[in-house]
């Protein structure tokens, strides 16, 4: 039977209260071997199922093999969910999951005061504990001062609850991210029914794995009842959000999804050439799944053959995307130099990670906008948009095939690793309501020639194969109209004029930069890419607490939109938060002459909220 109490928000239930909240963030963290994304996975897809609002946060060592025990070998995964719409994951946890000393080490500096810790006092043992760093237990001393610290054994409870199932001993300690999960279900008042329905899928042909699993998990959620550690459950009201199917999706499926829908608005198959790279790879994986709707991937031996590849595909007639992360942009610039000289579509998918060289692959950065604007050799100008979260990851995947298609332009598609891996609640559209996108080979010969122009600028897409329209393409200067290798001083000037014509034409066919706040706000916050959530609850936040303030925020960055230049000319300050030394405020003092107050941020994590809403609190003390 249950009670409630709305004063309160209290709901009784046996004899454990069950305490009503509007949010909760959560992380999991422990060994990458611990199972702490798979973990977060499930528990994100039923918070997803009982319809709150979420934002989630993965966050992957960077090491494939580092030492278990280290600090470095740390993986976590961070979930913020809500009875509201949110944006972000969480600015600091409310509950830490730390699977061992390391994992409460490197995640201790980000919680609330008075954030829970639930830690597996297994594995506090001497040996992990000098693995982790720390020279006396951090349970002993007064390092956790001020927080509720809850000691839980998992692995000894694991051990206890899969006595006689069968497996090794190693097999039964990597179950127990499955009793850490069945704690926090009951913990948060969740559903078991889709994680059990999961397991037996994912090891059906496993039956030992799959019984021991589900034995965990189960385990998990009777011992939060039966043990006396917690006295108080939680629960979370399902967000009201707009009427529709939805389902969770993180940013690389979204894009993988973007592509096939794009690929049957077209009505061309799809071409996938790619070489794996982190944080890219999740969507070479996402469309080999899909040979039903006339994908075909093929993972190159490099990324200048992956590249080439696609190039050659889009000559033939596909719609030809190649997928990368910003050291593989760079390999792949000459050739992105050869499709800005053939005109040939082609979209190139950037997930920005923390640079140079290798830096940080598995952390997030947005270091790439100038190489995606400028970086090739001669004057190679391309379209840019980027995408700025994970579902928006979809729509921008088809935004980019039109363009590429309508214009013959390669472009430039920027992800980065936060919104490639976080995931958040989509609504399915209704395919019905995507707009078709027009394809137009050419077919008549009368008249043809390789490098003629229509309205836009654009060459014709001729076929191989068609009769009496060959002709040559390659990298050398092509003659005005013909297409002939030509090397005349005033045919190359009037060509390379011409293509930056065609891309600065785009402007045209976009949608003008839309401003969200006060009309007669002094301060605008300018954003890009995945800085949008962040950005959107500080102003959020200093809206409600009456402070004037407006916000907009970039998904076109070449051509920028028409009306960019008179709206920044109309505040006496603009904030523009990125994750690199400030390439985007750069390149608009340059191009529109106005000042820009760059609040930049390099650490391979996300902006917290409150370090926007500090900086433009800073801004309005100036001004004052």
């Amino acid at each position: 039977m249950l009670i409630i109490n709305e004063e309160h928000k209290i709901i009784k239930f046996m004899s454990k209260e069950i305490l009503g909240l509007n949010d909760v963030t959560i992380r999991f963290a422990g060994d990458s071997g611990d199972g702490m994304q798979l973990t977060g996975t499930q528990f994100t897809n039923t918070t997803a199922l009982v319809g709150n609002d979420l934002s989630t946060l993965p966050d992957y060592p960077a090491e494939i093999r580092a030492p278990a025990g280290t600090t470095y070998g740390v993986s976590g995964f961070q979930l913020h969910f809500s009875n509201s719409d949110i944006q972000t994951p969480g600015d600091s946890p409310d509950v830490l999951v730390a699977m061992n000393p390391a994992a409460l080490k490197v995640n201790l500096k980000d919680l609330k005061h008075g954030a829970t810790i639930i830690i597996n006092i297994n594995s506090f043992d001497a040996k992990n504990m000098k693995l982790a760093g720390y020279e006396n237990n951090p349970l002993e001393d007064d390092s956790l001062e001020g927080f509720e610290v809850v000691q839980v054994p998992l692995s000894k409870l694991t051990t206890t609850a899969l006595e006689g199932s069968g497996l090794s001993a190693k097999e039964i300690s990597r179950c127990k991210n499955f009793f850490a999960l069945g704690l926090m279900y009951w913990l948060y008042s969740r559903p078991v029914e889709p994680t059990l329905k999961w397991i037996k899928s994912k090891f059906k042909d496993e039956p030992l794995i799959e019984s021991a699993n589900e034995k965990a998990l189960l385990a998990g959620y009777y011992y939060g009842d039966n043990t006396e550690l917690f006295t108080v459950r939680y629960h979370v009201e399902p967000a009201k959000l707009p009427k529709g199917i939805y389902r969770n999706i993180s940013g690389n499926e979204a894009i993988a999804l973007g592509f096939i829908t794009a690929s049957v608005k077209t009505g061309l198959p799809l071409f996938l050439g790619s070489y794996p790279i982190t944080p890219a790879s999740d969507i070479l994986h996402e469309l080999s799944k899909h040979k039903n709707f006339n994908v075909r991937t093929f993972q190159a031996e490099d990324e200048i053959a992956a590249i080439t590849s696609a190039i050659g595909a889009s000559f033939s007639g596909a719609l030809a995307i190649t997928t990368t992360s910003g050291p593989g942009v760079a390999l792949k610039t000459e050739a992105i130099g050869l499709a800005v000289m053939t005109e040939l579509p082609l979209v190139i998918i950037d997930v920005q990670r923390g640079g140079p060289s290798t830096g940080l692959p598995t952390k997030t950065e947005q270091s790439d906008l100038q190489q995606a604007i400028f970086g090739r050799n001669g004057e190679a100008p391309v379209a840019v948009i980027a995408a700025s979260t994970p579902a928006d990851c979809f729509y921008m995947a088809i935004e980019a095939s039109r363009i590429a298609t309508k214009y013959m332009v390669p472009v430039i598609l920027l992800s980065d690793g936060y919104i490639a891996n976080g995931s958040e609640p989509w609504r399915i559209p209704d395919p019905d309501s995507l707009p078709e996108i027009k394809i137009n080979f050419r077919k008549e010969k009368e008249g043809f020639a390789p490098y003629s122009r229509d309205e836009n600028f654009a060459r014709p897409w001729a076929i191989p194969g068609t009769p009496g329209l060959e002709h040559r393409i390659g990298g050398l200067e092509k003659s005005n109209i013909t297409g002939n290798v030509n090397y005349e001083p005033e045919n190359h000037e009037f060509m390379v004029r011409l293509r930056a014509q065609k891309v600065k034409n785009i402007e045209n066919d976009i949608p003008n930069l839309e401003v969200i706040g006060d009309a007669d706000a002094s301060i605008l916050v300018l954003g890009w890419g995945g800085t949008y959530g962040s950005i959107t609850e500080a102003v959020t936040r200093l809206h409600q607490k009456g402070i004037k303030i407006a916000q907009a925020h970039f998904k076109y960055l070449n051509p920028f939109p028409k009306n960019t230049g008179a709206i920044l000319k109309k505040y006496k300050r603009i904030i523009c938060p990125e994750l690199n030394m400030g390439q985007l405020a750069r390149i608009l003092r340059s191009e529109f002459l106005v000042e820009v107050d760059s609040f930049t941020k390099i650490q391979g994590i996300p902006f917290k909220t409150t370090e926007i809403e500090n900086k433009i609190l800073s801004v309005i003390g100036e001004l004052v």
